[in-house]
């Protein structure tokens, strides 16, 4: 278990406020004042450490917009944005089990026709879907 891609995922980005900011920084960049408004309850410190962890994994980049004091503007990086997918589907999930009795019409449906939408491995070489037996993981 320990080659798991989602212990990886986890090692990197696994704690509330960490997957808080990222979600704030979908919208796109946002000086530190702007995310300590947007992740509602999280500590200046805690704030501070994450970005700094999320920088490190190349996940946030920060941007200087101020020399004295230092200030920075902080965005995703693409592998960041990457994180978007993830994080609908996570959400997805939360929103459908929030409660000890599910809601099973809280769930994410297309707007033109009100069907559920569904999450699908996609082949963009080949420009068609794929079915779970499709798709292995492969470590590079």
């Amino acid at each position: 278990m320990a080659d798991s891609g989602l212990v990886a995922a986890v090692e990197r980005v696994g704690d509330r406020w960490t997957l808080l900011i990222i979600e704030a920084l979908l919208g796109g960049p946002m000086r530190y004042s702007d995310l300590q408004e947007a992740v509602a309850g999280i500590s200046p410190n805690i704030l501070a450490a994450r970005l700094k962890q999320l920088e490190a994994e190349a996940i946030v980049l920060a941007t200087p917009y101020q020399d004295r004091p230092q200030r920075f503007q902080y965005e995703l990086t693409a592998s960041g944005q990457e994180l978007a997918g993830a994080l609908r589907l996570l959400a997805d999930w939360g929103t459908r089990h929030a409660t000890d009795d599910p809601d099973p019409d809280a769930i994410a449906r297309h707007d033109a026709c009100g069907t559920a939408a569904e999450a699908r491995w996609w082949c963009p070489t080949c420009d068609v879907p794929l079915d779970e037996d499709e798709a292995t993981l492969q470590h590079f």
